[in-house]
């Protein structure tokens, strides 16, 4: 029987919460019946040539509409609870194929995938069994962003109802299942941790030169917040006792203020990842926000680098602080604890840490997951 995952942007590997995806469409597609992936044209013309030569996968898509169709869907998913920001990517067009797909012979599970999907297939869920595959539990971190919309008691009773209506719900990490369990008494959840294909990356030597890497999409708020936390209370402190360290910063919509200091490298975006991981003696996830399990965490974890990070960045992770990562919570601390491995190194944290990225967060520990 084959999947049918329903997601709202075109599959193109740019953000942590399409790397979700392709984790997941690896795996369902990897079932004896494969995955039919339905998306809505957004963000990208096309899906990335990592989707669709998946074995196994079929690639469908909807163009959604603009015009009063959409209008009156947007409407609908407001009166239906949806906050505005989610109600504005919820597609009459891929609702309807979505449904139109779910009732074909031979379909297996219906997968929504992130919360906007699962909005838009409400009504297809009181007719047949809507999986909801969350990216986050967005109400456990909210409240410590800026702005206001959504109000945290609307998106709280909105995530509710996802929880609700789903036939099974597929949490990120142990503490969003808890936190999922005290938002929604009685609700199916499912522990389905984010991965990565660690068998494709091949491990890197640590770099001769003092460098640190920061690997993140800068567009999302607690990564934004990350990295004015390592220029203004991390790295001065590190300058002081290792004034040759360098920090490079690697990623999509990077912005430095003006008059950084000379020793950050902004990388950007660049197509090999894998050069970025190279020339480094360590990653950094410096996050203060956020939920889930940083995927960019996990990814590092794989390149076989030391991974410092603060307690926040590896809550959703089964982590041990020494051994196969490194946790320092404060400024003081991190800074201290960079100092240490840009100065001395430590291959062994690095070794055991992607030995637990095979074994507990690889496309292949998630195919045997999602196959029980």
């Amino acid at each position: 029987m084959s999947d049918l995952l329903v997601t709202t942007h075109t599959p193109v590997l740019r953000s942590g919460q399409t790397m979700r995806t392709y984790g997941i469409a690896r795996a369902l597609a990897a079932g004896t019946g494969g995955l039919t992936l339905l998306y809505a044209r957004f963000e990208g013309d096309a899906p990335d040539e990592a989707f669709s030569s998946i074995p196994g996968i079929e690639l469908r898509e909807a163009l959604p509409s603009r015009g009063a169709r959409r209008l009156a869907a947007y409407a609908r998913a407001i009166a239906a609870g949806t906050p505005a920001g989610f109600a504005r990517g919820v597609s009459p067009e891929l609702t309807s194929a979505a449904a139109a797909l779910a009732g074909e012979p031979g379909r297996g599970r219906v997968i929504a995938d992130g919360p906007i999907a699962a909005a838009a297939l409400r009504g297809l869920a009181r007719r047949r069994p809507v999986v909801y595959n969350a990216h986050n539990l967005e109400s456990a971190f909210r409240g410590e962003l800026s702005g206001g919309e959504p109000s945290l008691g609307g998106l709280r009773r909105f995530e509710r109802g996802l929880l609700r209506r789903a036939a099974e719900s597929w949490m990120v990490s142990d503490a969003d299942l808890h936190a999922a369990a005290e938002l929604c008494p009685g609700a199916n959840l499912r522990y389905v941790p984010n991965v990565v294909d660690v068998s494709a990356i091949a491990a890197v030597a640590p770099a001769a030169e003092p460098v640190a890497v920061f690997v993140a999409n800068f567009a999302y708020e607690p990564n934004r917040n990350g990295l004015a936390f390592m220029l203004e209370r991390v790295m001065p402190r590190v300058w002081e006792q290792l004034p040759a360290a360098r920090l490079r910063l690697v990623g999509a919509n990077l912005e430095l203020p003006p008059g950084s200091d000379e020793r950050v490298e902004a990388a950007g975006f660049v197509k090999r990842l894998a050069d970025a991981y190279a020339g480094a003696r360590c990653a950094v996830v410096p996050l203060l926000q956020g939920g889930g399990t940083p995927l960019k965490f996990v990814e590092g974890l794989a390149y076989g680098l030391p991974v410092l990070a603060t307690p926040r960045a590896a809550a959703g992770l089964a982590v041990t602080g020494g051994r196969d990562c490194v946790l320092a919570d404060g400024e003081e601390a991190f800074a201290d604890a960079l100092v240490g491995l840009l100065a001395r190194g430590a291959p062994e944290i690095g070794a055991r840490g992607r030995e637990l990225a095979m074994d507990r967060y690889s496309i292949e520990a998630l195919t045997r997951l999602l196959a029980e």
